[in-house]
């Protein structure tokens, strides 16, 4: 999955997450908070590779297999959630009253899209 991609699925992630939170504080019926935990398994099952070890590999390989395997797709969730986190945290900082955060991210997601974060998070 490429990078932006998962920038993307992060942000859609958080979004849903204060959406499910505002309507469990407003006392709406719906998705209850653990509908969250849908979602992050939904994106961790489309992000994570399949991991095939030969059934004769030592402990050490096993390790070593599922190490190469996940270590580019963690390093770029890790990445996209630390994005989100300090677009959202330097928002917070500059006091802006005149956003919020649900609009903080939906601008984040515009510059994934335009390709401000193609050469890094």
């Amino acid at each position: 999955m490429e990078r932006a991609e998962v920038l993307k699925r992060v942000i859609g992630i958080l979004t849903e997450a204060q959406e499910i939170r505002r309507a469990v504080e407003r006392g709406e019926e719906g998705d209850p908070p653990e509908a969250e935990a849908g979602v992050v398994t939904h994106l961790l099952n489309e992000m994570l590779p399949s991991i095939s070890v030969p059934a004769d590999a030592s402990p050490q390989q096993v390790a070593r297999h599922v190490a190469e395997a996940l270590g580019p797709a963690l390093h770029t969730m890790v990445a996209g959630f630390s994005l989100a986190f300090t677009s959202l945290a330097m928002a917070h900082d500059a006091g802006r009253t005149d956003v919020s955060s649900i609009e903080v991210l939906q601008e984040l997601a515009l510059e994934v899209e335009a390709g401000t974060y193609d050469d890094g998070a």
